[in-house]
């Protein structure tokens, strides 16, 4: 009797962009994402080592990937973005265009309503919620029908956080413009949803966060589940969104926070 190999490459013939994909949550989204089949287009600001890192584990593990650079936050980031994608998609993907869209590439900003400076405001807004606007808006001729737009929210949306107030309200406005997204590309077949994690042990947080025993218990303790988030947590919620298993999900928030704020 033979036996029956089931195929767990579910995006097999998909291709995603990933941004701020070097590290990170972006890191494991990207690399589940290759696991999973899809070609991955690992976008990176600064850090060509560690975005090279990413498409070698993928590329180990039987995937396709490479990686574009793109610094967001600036005027013309969305455009430079997208050429770099351009100019080596056909290499790896024949066909070209884009089926997965995931705005991960964020910032915070350590900074309460007293200190912060406008310069700081602008960055932040900048690179959270003007460079996914605009990667999306000159997506929509690349993204195929059927596709998806994933963003990478915050629980911090939801919550009153003073000491970092500029980075929630980046994340309401990226959750209430994937709503949008949803509404005016349903007719497209293209999804758009929004994954908000909580505290996640991830380089962002290295600094209060990362050999502190006394600040990870804590941040544990936050979450109903009872531990720090990880990176892979938040990727694995990425991933279903991105199969077709999600196809009726759409201008939705998935709470990835491990409960925290129940």
């Amino acid at each position: 009797m033979g036996v029956t190999v089931v195929s767990t490459r579910v995006l097999e013939g998909k291709v995603a962009l990933v941004t701020g994909g070097s590290r990170g949550i972006g890191r494991a989204i990207a690399e589940r994402l290759g696991r999973d089949g899809a070609v991955v287009a690992v976008a990176f600001g600064h850090d060509l080592a560690a975005a090279s890192g990413v498409v070698e584990r993928i590329r180990k593990g039987g995937g396709r990937a490479f990686a574009i650079q793109a610094e967001l936050g600036r005027r013309g980031d969305a455009a430079a973005l997208w050429a770099a994608f351009d100019a080596q998609i056909e290499q790896h993907s024949p066909e070209g265009g884009v089926d997965i869209i995931v705005n991960n590439a964020g910032i915070g900003r350590g900074t309460d309503l007293a200190s912060l400076t406008e310069e700081e405001f602008d960055e932040i807004f900048a690179v959270n919620m003007r460079a996914p606007f605009f990667i999306v808006q000159l997506g929509m001729k690349r993204i195929r029908d059927g596709g998806r737009i994933i963003n990478i929210s915050s629980c911090a949306a939801r919550m009153a956080m003073p000491e970092i107030i500029a980075y929630g309200p980046t994340k309401s406005a990226l959750e209430t413009f994937t709503r949008n997204l949803a509404k005016e590309l349903g007719p497209r077949g293209i999804t758009a949803n929004s994954v908000a994690p909580g505290i996640v042990g991830t380089d962002m947080n290295a600094g209060w966060l990362r050999g502190n025993a006394e600040a990870e218990a804590h941040a544990s303790s936050l979450a109903a589940l009872g531990r720090l988030g990880q990176a892979e947590d938040v990727a694995d919620i990425v991933a279903f969104l991105a199969s077709d298993d999600a196809r009726w999900m759409t201008g939705g928030v998935i709470d990835a926070s491990g409960g925290i704020g129940l």
